[in-house]
Order: C-alpha cells, then sequence, then structure tokens
C-alpha cells in the first residue's frame, strides 16, 4: 500500500520534472498568419471604443460607466485600497465572438486608487522604464529605455512568468502617452518584438525564432489610463494579449500558463506601480 502510494505520488512529479526539462521539444507552436489576423481584427475594434471612451472624460475610466450600484462598490474597494480588476471581451459588430486559430486572446482591465498621489507622480514612475525592473520585479528582471521622442518611447523588458514551468522573454515595446487635460492621460503599449530565451541566464542561452516557440506569449498591448480625482490619483490598465490554445494532454502544463497568468500579472503589475507611487509620495512628504 505505501509503495503503491509512492509510486502514485512520484510518477506525475517526476514526470512534470522531466517535461519541464523538455520544454523546447514538448511543447514548440508555431505563429500563424491567421492567427495574427484575427488578434490585430480584435485590436482593431477594442482600440474603435478605447478612442471613444478616451474622448469623453466623464466616462474615462473602465468602472465610470458601470451601472450605479456597482459603480459605487467598486469605488469603496479601491479607496480601501484593494484592486478592481473585470475580464473584458470585445465582439464583432454582429455580436459573435472573435476566436484566434490556434491561439487565444486574453483581455483584462484593472485599476487602483492612490491616495495623496498627483497624476504627475504616477506619470513620472510608469515613465521611469530604466528602474521598472526595481519596481515590478520578479516577472521584470530587466528593464531599458531605448530610446525617447518626447512622449513617445521605446523599451525593452526581460520578462519571467513562473507557473509549473519558467519562461523566459525578452520583449520589446513602443509607448505613447497623450495628454487630454492637466487631469487626465492615456497611453498605449504595444509589443513589437517577442522573443522566447532558451536557457537563460547560462553561458549558452539563445532566443528561439520569434513566432516558433513555446506560445507563451505571442503580442501584448497594453492600454493604461491615469485620472487624478478624488484627492490622489487612479491608474487603470486595460491588456490584450495573445498566446497560443492549448494542446490536448498537455493542458495540466501549459493551461496554468496561458490562462491565469494574463490576469495575474496584470494584478500585480497594478499593485506594484500603486505601492510604488504610494513610497514615492510619502518621501516627498518628508522633504
Amino acid at each position: 500500500m505505501r509503495r503503491s502510494l509512492l509510486v502514485t505520488t512520484l510518477v506525475p512529479f517526476l514526470a512534470a520534472a522531466f517535461l519541464a526539462a523538455q520544454v523546447p521539444d514538448v511543447v514548440s507552436a508555431d505563429l500563424k498568419p491567421e492567427t495574427v489576423e484575427s488578434f490585430s481584427r480584435y485590436v482593431s475594434l477594442t482600440e474603435a471604443r478605447i478612442e471613444k471612451q478616451v474622448a469623453d472624460p466623464g466616462n474615462f475610466l473602465y468602472f465610470d460607466q458601470l451601472p450605479e450600484s456597482r459603480r459605487s462598490r467598486v469605488l469603496a474597494e479601491l479607496k480601501e485600497g484593494r484592486i478592481f480588476m473585470d475580464r473584458l471581451e470585445t465582439r464583432d459588430a454582429s455580436g459573435s465572438e472573435i476566436d484566434a486559430p490556434g491561439g487565444l486572446i486574453h483581455h483584462w482591465v484593472g485599476d487602483v486608487f492612490i491616495p495623496g498621489a498627483s497624476l504627475r507622480q504616477a506619470l513620472d514612475l510608469v515613465e521611469d522604464y530604466n528602474h521598472h525592473q526595481d519596481v515590478y520585479k520578479p516577472e521584470v528582471v530587466r528593464s531599458r529605455l531605448l530610446g525617447r521622442d518626447g512622449n513617445d518611447f521605446k523599451i525593452f523588458y526581460r520578462l519571467v512568468k513562473h507557473k509549473v514551468i519558467t519562461v523566459t522573454l525578452d520583449t520589446e515595446h513602443d509607448v505613447r502617452y497623450t495628454r487630454v487635460d492637466d487631469s487626465h492621460w492615456y497611453s498605449r503599449s504595444v509589443s513589437t518584438r517577442i522573443a522566447e530565451v532558451a536557457d537563460a541566464g547560462e553561458a549558452r542561452e539563445r532566443e528561439k525564432p520569434v513566432g516558433h516557440d513555446g506560445g507563451f506569449l505571442w503580442r501584448l498591448n497594453s492600454y493604461w489610463r491615469f485620472v487624478e480625482r478624488d484627492g490622489g490619483a487612479y491608474v487603470e490598465c486595460e491588456s490584450i494579449s495573445l498566446t497560443r490554445d492549448i494542446p490536448t494532454g498537455l493542458g495540466w502544463m501549459i493551461g496554468p500558463v496561458v490562462t491565469s497568468i494574463p490576469k495575474e500579472s496584470l494584478e500585480h503589475t497594478l499593485g506594484s506601480t500603486r505601492s510604488a507611487v504610494l513610497a514615492r509620495v510619502a518621501t516627498a512628504r518628508k522633504q
């Protein structure tokens, strides 16, 4: 009985360890043109909605458009220091879902409220890309500003995602910030290159061919909105990402990475942003 229990316990563990060690061979996937086309269509429809939203200061944030009863609850939670998260879905003009063949589209929005903070303090933090590795660790292990032209930024992140297996990604993004008025700003961040890194941190580390890798992150768009009101700053981020689909038989290993990490990453990013800005507010008050 004991031997049977030991075998039953160890076999899945050893299988997991073996598969994790064989990630390049076991879970490789190809990013197909039809997958990219569907994601681009999804993004285009979403951005059309966002353009209307940011043009109206009264409905600038996602929760501004919620029914009054739910909006009041969300505001109360935010004032208590909690992170508000909601899953979104963009549909086409006929109301049909937009599927990405061979891939999965993940769409989330989240908000935090930072009491006592100004909009400028929030912007200064998110624009300080050379130090994001300190603010957003352990997910962001390297960050670097590649170039800046006014409110346009080119940035680099090395991201590490861990859920059953560990995935390391070298990513580049174009970011543009736009001022609406003194109390409202927004930004659009679009990934321009995402490469999975094999054997990260070792002498033999190398990038896998872009679009032919584990498929844990193929595209990432982020839409940030910043509002100063109610004695502080609201920071909102809407994230749309594209990953591979979940192959039959490997859901136990791939599923947690491609389904739960998009939400958890956004939640971590917002929570870290709130904590870091609060620290800056406290420092400014002491000076």
